[in-house]
């Protein structure tokens, strides 16, 4: 049945700010849909409220409301769009579901006559209402843990005597694992029963025996208007159950499961969707297995909506599966729709892989002082990183260095712990970093059945863990002169990155990229192409991994490249890796941009990132995706396989700017402002002297390197005391301080946590207003795209501050300050692209803060509140194609607009939840008022001293 051609208008709901349990992963799913449904002459109507997104640009709807995600922006919306015949709630996770539910129930959609495609209510109460849920597996045969729901305290107390210890708690209708938790003792009950019977909007948790140790999968299907379904991928999670999705390590394909299992599990999710009602599009299933013979299988959950899962498993496989679901939505069916990989097999062929994956979460606990730090079923990491390899070593290597936390990958980096009781504890209670743990405790030379025995994971995997030890322990007996080429081919098949190899041998990183070539141990590069190269792909996007030789018949020999590099002038844009608290989804959307941009300059593009929740790895945004890690050496092998014109830095956050120095170092061109002006922006000691030579005034300051010099400086600058960390994102280490002993106390901590870096300290300016511009420069001439005014007080980290544009209250004389040294310090650092600065008000005289000449958290913001593509021009400027003269700027904003910061303290309780110079935030919204008598700004303005800490 083709699609349905009664509907000629579509309203997508999107999934608000971002927040611990959904991220990013839906604006892909909302960007990728919003695609789809235009391609068939569709209008597309989006509501969403967040700024910092690619979904929420101009460009991707016919009609984008920035609006609060509540019902009654859902009425102006339909008042002002009677043409609207259908909603599409599938695409922006839990949120969009529970409007859509609310709207229903208030009866909103048959008021305006407008219609559910992609899933029906039925479906969603059935999936959410634990109870319902409980029944319905019932009713089709399907084995589930035992459970019963409780409503009360008192029934679950009922229960817990029933059932006995330990126990599963999980509120219905929450997102992202919210209040759910395993009881262990019965003393811990009460509080547990409470918070999830509150943590539920019907107050009501179901309470399950708790299948501690058993595997967990999911599965991805999509089903047609007529009950053709797809299986896209299979996703084993490697650890146990016990810990949720969103925090577990997963492999895809699944790895240790037996083939009558799987069909046997294909049969249970298909019969599920099939059993939730009449409807065509997505949906993520889960299971869990008994880790014996048996493989007894339990159903857990399923979704009926794309999910987290199903954006990694798009990238995975290369199957869209939010373009295809919204085609679903439509009427098509799965043998009416192309392959978008292929273009030239049906939607219905069931992809193949021929590699592996592995997502490894990114979590941010730095940031919140006091969190409980172990993994259990309420989800606490902030994003995620993936790796393709062509073994499951290789993939979990590349996802290891892809996470930015200071590691090289699996061991081999002299980071690793050495303390057996403190392994033991990170191993019995799943921490962050127990990834990592593992390979210390085999490489301490605990038996693996020991470490099965704590952690529940399959032996599979800690067999594949324990021969990678065995290889490094191998090559550590070489020296590199010495090292055969096997074992260094052996290494880097597994994934070894050099610099692990270099540490292993004790030689320079350099070294061991030079005897690479020497023995002609490249990087190769293949394809994605959704059926393990059955048939030809016609989408570029890519992986790396290395080959042994095949040698011909008349003895030539040759390792296959599926990268064919083009004759074309190219551009490289570097991603930010994995989001996380100070580096979110507003660089996904510069980067975005930034290709989009090149591309109409001429160019080839080519994206390097290993995010799988962004628009940025879409198959097609770019004309090359090479999913990688934006780790030096995969970079530089792909900077030399494509050799581009120059590589763009400054639109991928710290991430890119970090490699900038790196870049400089090996001669490869730095497309806008150079890595000079870059790190005379970071150089505290250089940037004063240049403010100094412009006569613009800035805090006092000094630089420690120990706790005496600290205490010394402290005499000569006054308290309070700004202290942070030179090079460092998110004000990650920032703190003030009010006397000698709390000065000293710091100083300590932070040499500790980031021993051999520079601390600044400088004078508080208490009490005074915080503001900050962004600007266009190319060397010459400079355009201020927007100057923000914060509520909050000097001291609370500008991501984490509510930001006014324009500002409500600085005079003309501060506002000509602001312009003149924004002009200034961007013509003097040389800036060519964008730049962001950041001032401190006292006294009608302006302070610089800070200057950071990249993309920044706001410009996404100034962007959509002017309706004007700042970074589409900033990237034409620093490609050379423009000047800034060159564009007719003509911003439009009646009244102002608001950057809301939204914060995800619910997931962490006994956090100190004081805003101060670190940035907690995990998301922003967007809120427009006509003018200051608005009671929304009244309330933000009268608590804005409320929060600040010391």
């Amino acid at each position: 049945m083709p699609k349905d051609t009664s509907i000629k208008s579509v309203l997508i709901i999107g999934s608000g700010p971002i927040v611990i349990g959904q991220a990013c992963e839906f604006d892909y799913a909302g960007s990728q849909s919003a695609r789809s449904i235009r391609e068939e002459g569709i209008e597309v109507i989006l509501i969403n409220s967040n700024p910092a997104t690619i979904m929420t640009d101009p460009s991707m709807a016919d009609h984008v409301y920035l609006k609060p995600l509540t019902t009654k922006s859902i009425i102006e919306i339909l008042k002002a769009h009677p043409q609207i015949d259908a909603v599409l709630p599938t695409m922006g996770g839990q949120t969009a579901l529970n409007l859509c539910l609310e709207a229903d129930e208030k009866g909103i959609w048959a008021d305006f006559g407008v219609r559910l495609i992609g899933v029906d209510v039925n479906a969603i109460n059935i999936t959410e209402d634990r109870e319902q849920f409980k029944q319905l597996l019932e009713r089709i045969g399907i084995p589930a843990a035992p459970a019963k729901t409780a409503t009360s305290y008192l029934e679950g107390k009922e229960i817990a005597q029933e059932f006995g210890f330990p126990l599963v708690i999980r509120p219905s209708f929450t997102l992202g694992g919210t209040g759910a938790a395993i009881v262990y003792k019965k003393e811990d009950f009460d509080e547990l029963l409470t918070r999830g019977l509150e943590a539920s909007p019907i107050h009501e948790v179901l309470i399950d025996k708790a299948l501690m140790g058993w595997k967990e999968y999911e599965l991805e299907l999509l089903r047609d208007k007529n009950d053709n379904v797809v299986i896209i991928c299979s996703i084993e999670n490697m650890d146990p159950m016990g810990i949720h999705t969103g925090d577990s390590i997963t492999v895809a394909p699944a790895m240790t499961l037996s083939d009558t299992t799987f069909q046997k599990m294909r049969d249970m999710a298909i019969l599920m969707m099939r059993s939730i009602g009449n409807f065509a599009g997505g949906c993520n299933v889960q299971f869990a297995v008994s880790p014996d013979d048996k493989e007894d299988i339990v159903a857990i959950e399923i979704n009926p909506r794309v999910s987290r899962s199903s954006a990694l498993a798009s990238k995975a496989t290369g199957y869209p599966i939010a373009k295809i679901a919204s085609k679903l939505a439509l009427g098509y069916n799965l043998d009416e729709l192309q392959n978008q990989i292929t273009k030239s097999t049906s939607a219905l062929f069931e992809p193949t892989l021929d590699y592996v994956i592995v997502k490894i979460p990114r979590w941010n606990f730095d940031k919140f002082e006091g969190a409980d730090r172990t993994l259990g079923l309420q989800m606490k990491s902030v994003g995620e990183v993936m790796g393709i390899g062509r073994s499951f070593q290789e993939a979990l290597h590349k996802a290891t260095q892809s996470l930015e936390i200071k590691r090289n990958g699996l061991g081999a980096d002299g980071k690793g712990y050495k303390n057996y009781e403190q392994i033991i504890e990170k191993l019995t209670f799943a921490s962050w970093d127990r990834v990592f743990v593992i390979y210390d405790a085999i490489a301490m030379g605990i038996p693996l059945s020991r470490i099965h025995e704590i952690t529940k994971i399959d032996m599979w995997f800690l067999k594949q863990y324990e021969e990678l030890y065995t290889l490094e322990k191998e090559i550590s007996n070489y020296k590199v002169e010495s090292l055969p080429r096997e074992l260094l081919l052996e290494a880097k098949q597994k994934g070894f990155a050099d610099r692990q190899i270099a540490h292993m041998v004790g030689c320079l990183e350099s070294q061991v990229h030079n005897l690479r070539s020497e023995m002609n141990i490249n990087r190769v590069f293949k394809l994605v192409d959704t059926c393990a190269a059955e048939f030809k792909a016609k989408t570029p996007y890519y992986y790396s991994t290395f080959e042994a030789e095949i040698e011909k018949a008349n003895g030539e020999r040759y390792v296959d490249n599926e990268s064919i590099v083009t004759d074309k002038k190219k551009i490289i844009v570097l991603g930010s890796g994995p989001n996380r608290i100070g580096q979110g989804i507003e660089f996904d959307y510069s980067c975005v941009h930034g290709v989009l941009a090149a591309k109409e300059c001429g160019y080839e593009t080519i994206m390097i990132n290993c995010n799988p929740e962004t628009v940025s790895t879409d198959f097609d945004t770019a004309d090359k995706l090479y999913f990688e890690p934006v780790f030096w050496e995969h970079i530089y092998d792909i900077i030399q396989h494509e050799k581009p014109e120059g590589v763009i830095v400054q639109l991928g956050g710290q991430t890119a700017l970090k490699l900038a120095e790196k870049l400089s170092k090996y001669g490869i061109k730095i497309l806008g402002t150079s890595f000079d002006a870059l790190d005379l922006a970071e150089d505290r000691g250089r940037f004063s002297e240049l403010l100094t030579d412009l006569k613009i005034p800035f805090p006092q300051f000094g630089i420690a390197e120990t706790a005496d010099e600290a205490s010394a400086l402290a005499d000569t600058l006054d308290f309070p005391l700004l202290i942070r960390p030179s090079y460092v994102l998110g004000g990650q280490g920032m703190k003030i301080v009010i006397n000698k002993q709390e000065l000293e106390e710091h100083v300590i901590n932070l040499l500790k946590t980031i021993p051999g870096n520079k601390l600044l300290l400088d004078h508080y300016l208490a009490g005074a207003i915080e503001a900050e511009a962004d600007a266009i420069c190319d060397g010459e001439n400079v355009y201020i795209i927007g100057i923000m005014e914060h509520i909050e007080p000097c001291g609370v980290h500008s991501g984490d501050s509510n930001a006014t544009l324009p500002p409500f209250n600085l005079g003309e004389f501060v506002m000509q300050q602001i312009k003149d040294h924004t002009k200034n310090i961007a013509l003097a650092l040389r800036t060519v692209g964008l730049i962001n600065i950041q001032f401190a008000i006292k006294d009608d005289l302006v302070y610089i803060i800070e200057a950071n000449p990249r993309a920044s958290r706001t410009v996404p913001f100034i962007a959509k509140a002017y309706g004007e593509p700042y970074v589409n021009y900033a990237t034409k400027v620093m490609l050379g194609h423009n000047k800034v003269t060159d564009f007719n700027f003509n911003p439009q904003l009646k009244g102002f607009a608001i950057k809301q910061p939204v914060f995800s303290f619910s997931k962490f309780h006994n956090v100190n939840k004081a805003l101060g110079p670190e940035m907690k935030s995990t998301g922003e919204s967007i809120l427009f008022i006509d003018d200051l008598k608005d009671d929304q700004f009244y309330e933000l303005y009268s608590r804005r001293k409320m929060y600040l800490s010391k």
